[in-house]
């Protein structure tokens, strides 16, 4: 297949990035990601964004932290050991993990909606940064509307538009199937890196992990590894 190369030089290469915006792995993920592809200024990257519910049982409204993490843990911890691990392996790629600040665990169905509206337009990546940021380093509750809203903000989404369909059914049933189609595809785990339909990573590895699948990608012929759609 021949490469496509814009007036840069540059090489398209579509990733897919299966991820959940309350997987605090998936934002370490997400600056390795984009600290790889610093590391090869010849592709120019479509990142599409992929559904994925971390725990698909939390309610519509959300619901204490503290009943979240003592559910899946047993015991309410203020710190998991796996909290403690990411904190220093999150300041190495700038992000402050604020665990102690997040009071309120998400549903992130309309999350994932916000994201596929700005996905559209091509900044879907801006609306994932500040829904991580707003939940992990500012303690934010993504189950407010006006909270979404002020994320979209960040994609060029109209305020206005935001809040009108939000109150309805718009793209909640495609959520939905992306997020099964994904799981059906035997992802287990986020994230999920799909680099040219090619090569898979599962896991936010290394940045030489990462930037060594792009070159595979583009370099090799192969079975599509997953559908999302």
């Amino acid at each position: 297949m021949a490469r496509v190369e814009d007036n840069k030089g540059r090489v398209s290469l579509q990733i897919d990035v299966v991820s959940d915006v309350v997987c605090p792995w998936c934002y370490v993920g997400k600056r390795r990601l984009e600290l790889a592809l610093r590391h090869r200024p010849n592709i120019k990257a479509e990142i599409r964004w992929v559904p994925y519910f971390l725990e698909a049982r939390v309610p519509a409204e959300g619901m204490p932290r503290v009943d979240y993490i003592g559910q899946k843990f047993g015991v309410y911890q203020r710190f998991t050991p796996g909290h403690e691990r990411l904190i220093p392996l999150g300041a190495d790629v700038g992000i402050e993990f604020r665990f102690d600040k997040i009071y309120r665990q998400p549903n992130t169905t309309d999350a994932h909606r916000i994201i596929g509206w700005a996905q559209k337009s091509g900044r879907a990546s801006s609306v994932v940064e500040r829904l991580f940021s707003m939940f992990f380093i500012e303690g934010g509750d993504l189950s407010d509307r006006e909270m979404l809203v002020a994320a979209g903000r960040a994609g060029g989404l109209d305020s206005d538009e935001m809040r009108r369909d939000l109150l309805t059914e718009r793209d909640k049933r495609f959520v939905e199937r992306q997020a099964t189609a994904a799981a059906r595809a035997g992802i287990g785990g986020v994230p999920f890196f799909v680099f040219g339909k090619k090569v898979s990573v599962a896991g936010a590895h290394e940045v030489e992990v990462l930037a060594a699948a792009m070159d595979q990608a583009l370099g090799i012929e192969k079975t599509p590894a997953a559908n999302f759609a």
